[in-house]
């Protein structure tokens, strides 16, 4: 199974433009563009990985009784966990040049997020709850002073 790729515009930053009747409007600006990859065919047949992600509102309340927090951003944690040799093909994707697969798991598998909370928790397992909290690829450091 191959996936298709499709250019999408990547929105950035607000302006504000006038109407044709003068009232102004909120528009987001595209400023580049992003390659996605069409993974929905592979999804579809994918054997879904039920692992429970933390709900948004506990980890908001978990920050409300702290002092201090840090925020970070784990942009690039996804593409640190290596795909099975024999899964790697399932990646397939195709463009005008050629086809590729991904060594290191891709956005878009509707497991990854499941797959990324579930090894940063057994990274981090003895400081969760203590002085930091997980939510998907963000992790945020709780302090009490």
């Amino acid at each position: 199974m191959v996936s298709t790729t499709q250019v999408v515009p990547k929105k950035s930053g607000i302006t504000v433009i006038k109407s044709e009747n003068g009232d102004e409007i909120q528009t987001r600006l595209t400023t580049s563009w992003r390659v996605c990859i069409d993974y929905r065919k592979l999804n579809s047949v994918t054997r879904k990985d039920h692992f429970l992600l933390p709900f948004t509102n506990q980890v908001l309340e978990k920050l409300a009784r702290k002092n201090f927090f840090c925020f970070l951003d784990g942009y690039f944690g996804y593409n640190q966990i290596y795909i099975n040799p024999l899964d790697q093909e399932k990646t397939t994707f195709s463009c005008p040049f050629d086809t590729f697969a991904f060594k290191c798991m891709p956005f878009g598998l509707c497991n990854a997020p499941a797959t990324f909370q579930r090894c940063m928790l057994s990274i981090f397992y003895d400081m969760i709850g203590k002085c930091m909290e997980i939510f998907m690829d963000d992790f945020l450091f709780l302090v009490n002073r």
